[in-house]
This record gives C-alpha cells, sequence and structure tokens, in this order.
C-alpha cells in the first residue's frame, strides 16, 4: 500500500507540538495580512497599520513580535531622531508567500462552495432551533 502523502501526523507525534505553535503564529487573524503586505517591500510600523486597516496598534505590535521571534519578520532600527523603524521579510518569510499563494487561491477557487455551505447550515440550525422543545420553567 503506498503511503498518503496527504495525511498529517497524528497529535501524538512529538513533531506536532511546536508544528501546531508555528501554525498558529502564520494562520493568526492578522499575520497572513501581515506577511502579504511585507511581500511587496519593506513597511514602516504605521504603513502597516494604515494599509492594513482595522488593525490596532496592540494587535499589530503582538503580531510583529511573534512574527520576529519566529524569524519570518525582521524589524530593522535607523538611528535618526525619531528612531525609523522598518519591517521586512526575512528569507525564510518569503519561503511562506508560496503556501499563502497556495491558501488564498484554493480559498479564491472554492468561495462559493463555503458560501453555499455556510447558508445550508444556517438553515438546517434554524429549523432545528424551531423543532426543539421550550426549556422547562424554573
Amino acid at each position: 500500500m503506498k503511503p498518503d502523502t496527504h495525511v498529517l501526523p497524528g497529535h501524538e507525534d512529538p513533531a506536532c507540538g511546536p508544528v501546531r505553535n508555528l501554525l498558529q503564529t502564520v494562520g493568526s487573524k492578522w499575520s497572513m495580512l501581515i506577511v502579504a503586505h511585507l511581500a511587496e517591500e519593506p513597511r514602516r510600523f504605521t504603513d502597516l497599520k494604515r494599509t492594513i486597516g482595522g488593525i490596532t496598534q496592540k494587535s499589530l505590535t503582538a503580531s510583529l513580535r511573534e512574527l520576529e521571534k519566529n524569524g519570518l519578520v525582521e524589524r530593522a532600527v535607523t538611528p535618526v531622531v525619531p528612531p525609523r523603524v522598518d519591517y521586512r521579510l526575512t528569507p525564510l518569510g518569503e519561503t511562506l508567500l508560496g503556501p499563502m499563494k497556495a491558501l488564498t487561491d484554493w480559498a479564491v477557487a472554492n468561495e462559493c462552495a463555503v458560501a453555499r455551505a455556510r447558508a445550508r447550515f444556517e438553515t438546517e440550525q434554524a429549523a432545528a432551533a424551531t423543532r426543539r422543545p421550550a426549556p422547562p420553567p424554573i
């Protein structure tokens, strides 16, 4: 029997913990947007905040620190007054662009199917809610 290359390791696999942590970082709410913006060119903090839109200063700071901690983003401080801080992708961060593009392509290709599944789920949930008996009075 040929091994299936699409089977993910089990949770008992020792590699699962570190991989899960890394996937939590790159899959967080803001990380992919930050990486996508940095793929275009290095950017300053305020430029990232403005171009991403909707992200708080606290969330942007936390996400950039997490990406920097994992070696995906580099923070460069230029000693001028006021100090200039630029963020750019590291070579490791650039390797994330291919998988991000693949995931984005998948999302675009399957957007309609996902929308139909969501609508079907909502319809089923609403129908089930109308069939449930009311809870007994207290």
